[in-house]
Parts: C-alpha cells; structure tokens; sequence
C-alpha cells in the first residue's frame, strides 16, 4: 500500500518501453499451479474450449513484467521464473514450443527476502538477478510532505472517475492527515479521500468531517480547544503557548524536518532550534516532547 506499484508503473513509462505493455502478476494471491498458468500461459488441451490461455510473459513482451509480493511466489515458481530470466523463453504449461520474448521483469515485496533465503523460502539465485537496482519506497508516514499532493490527485481522480463533486481540504484538515501515522498507506490514503467526497458535505472539508482516529490527532492550536486556557493567562504566557503548540504541529506536520519547518514558519534553521528549546520542546527524528516548565 506505499505506492510500489505506482512507482514501477512510472519507472517503466519513463524507460525506452514506455510504448510496451505492463503487466502485473500477483503473486500472493495465487496456488502454484495457477500462477504457472498466470506467467506462461497454458496450451489448450482436447477438452479446453477456451483455446488455452496467454500468460503474462506473452502478454509482457516488448514491455515491463511486474512481479507484485514476489516473497509470497512459491519456491517452484521461482525457479522458472530464473529460467526465464537466463534465457528470456518459456514454454507454456501443457506445451512443447518455446516462446522467446523481451522483457524486463520488476518485483516488488514487503518482506525480507534475505531473512525468507536463511529460511529456504526464497531462491537466493532468483534474489541477486531481481537485486539489480532495488529501490526503496518509504511508508506514507514517512513522506508526510506527499501527503497533500496525493490528496489532490485522488480528489481529482475520484471527480473525473467517479463523477464526485470536487471539494478543497481545509487547512485543520490537511495537518491532521499529515500527522496520522496511515499504516494502510497510500492505499488507505485514497480510501478515506473518496469516503470524504461521499459521506461529507461542505466546502472545505475540515478536521471534523474526518473518521475520528485521524480527526483525532488534529494539533490542538487548530482546534482551539484550549481558547479557555489561554483566555486565563497573561499576554506573554498565552503567547508562549500557543507558540510551542504551533512550532510542535508544524515540525510534526512535516516530518519533523527542521529546515522546512523553519522556511514555512518563516525562521532560519537556527533561530527555530533557539525557540524550540526556549519553549520546552525537545525530541528525537521521529518523535518531539514537551518538557514541563
């Protein structure tokens, strides 16, 4: 759900086989035999009025084959799958001739392939031919600052797919769901942009029309649940707090990066780490805490 697809998919359209197909296999979802039958294809037999079937290597040809959760394929796919990538030919299930094709094969996983090798699940030979360029595609919780461009793009997405209004996101809005943590990842990103767009009205879509494990967590200066906390103090207390809960919701809003926290805020890099420790507030690259007075 972080995109892995979504990346190769653009790998390929910026390669010289951008005009050639891509084609996905998942390989998590299927037994043995059927992702056999998914890969080569199958010769017809006497009793298949269907006249066999085309696998995703025929229908790759030219272009980009996707293995998606290659950990998951079986050990015996996996050796013909390293076949196929010493000699760029195959022979369907059922079949005698072989078929030469160009391809070039792309695999994504979420698992830890050296650790699935140790255990004998995964083809070490099949690992260091896929291990070419690995790519790493970080979580969404990882790349808060993508946040509000994906958004963007599945409102998009869902007006011109799906016909739905198009609606702007508030700013509350838009820091809650940089600080929620989505361990669905983009997948679950796009799941709650749609349900947004469907079971909430009004424009902009603001904190409180979120799912409340993301409206949740929406930085209380946004809220402004301690206006009666802050009417209570002197001018300069009041300033103080609501100084360290805006600088907190802001580093937290993009991923605790200092430097482009303090060009948003309008601050040089230094200047930000003197106020930040002026006010309490201490942390860690993943973490921030506010320290009593």
């Amino acid at each position: 759900g972080a995109g892995k697809e979504v990346a190769a998919r653009q790998l390929h359209l910026t390669s010289k086989r951008a005009r050639g197909p891509f084609v996905v296999l998942n390989c998590a979802s299927m037994d043995p035999d059927q992702l056999s039958d998914e890969l080569l294809g199958r010769e017809p037999s006497h009793d298949d009025h269907e006249g066999g079937k085309v696998g995703a290597l025929e229908r790759a040809h030219g272009g980009t084959m996707l293995l998606d959760e290659v950990g998951d394929m079986p050990l015996e796919t996996q050796a013909k799958i390293v076949r196929v990538l010493q000699e760029q030919a195959f022979t369907r299930v059922g079949g005698s001739q072989t078929i030469e094709v160009d391809v070039r094969v792309a695999a994504t996983t979420n698992r830890d392939l050296k650790s699935l090798i140790e255990e004998g699940r995964f083809r070490e030979d099949l690992y260091y031919r896929l291990n070419v360029v690995p790519i790493r595609v970080p979580s969404l919780a990882e790349r808060q600052s993508d946040i509000p461009l994906l958004a963007h793009h599945f409102i998009e997405q869902a007006t011109n797919t799906q016909g739905l209004t198009r609606r702007a996101i508030g700013e509350d809005a838009m820091v809650a769901l940089q600080r929620y943590g989505w361990p669905g990842n983009v997948r679950q990103l796009r799941n709650v942009i749609d349900w947004l767009l469907i079971m909430s009205t009004g424009d902009p879509i603001t904190a409180e029309m979120l799912p409340a494990e993301i409206g949740a967590i929406t930085p209380e200066v946004l809220k402004w649940d301690k206006g009666g906390e802050i009417m209570a103090l002197p001018l300069r207390d009041a300033r103080e707090l609501f100084e360290r809960e805006y600088l907190v919701a802001q580093v937290t809003r993009f991923g605790h990066n200092i430097s482009r926290t303090a060009e948003f805020v309008g601050m040089e890099r230094s200047a930000l780490h003197r106020k930040l420790k002026s006010l309490g507030v201490t942390g860690t690259d993943r973490s921030l805490r506010v320290v009593a007075d």
